[in-house]
């Protein structure tokens, strides 16, 4: 089950990889890259699962934060650009 979980967000990542390359606009590239984080995310939680233990779901906070902070980022970038 777990080498399942493994392969499932591998093709995710795959899939938001492919958009973060082919999207045509910078909203479609975001989309993307925050899905290839989360499913980085996700990657370090099925380990941690698997492994029990939790050493690496702090790094998922700051994963997180800064996942969180560069999405308003652009979003104000875009923003401002919309004018």
């Amino acid at each position: 089950m777990i080498a399942l979980a493994f392969w499932l967000l591998g093709l995710a990542t795959i899939a938001f990889g492919y958009r973060a390359i082919a999207g045509p606009t910078l909203p479609d590239r975001m989309i993307g890259v925050n899905g290839m984080i989360i499913a980085g995310m996700a990657v370090v939680v099925v380990h941690a699962v698997h492994t029990a233990n939790g050493a690496l779901l702090p790094v998922l906070v700051v994963a997180g934060l800064v996942s969180f902070v560069g999405t308003g980022m652009i979003a104000r970038f875009l923003e401002g650009h919309g004018r």
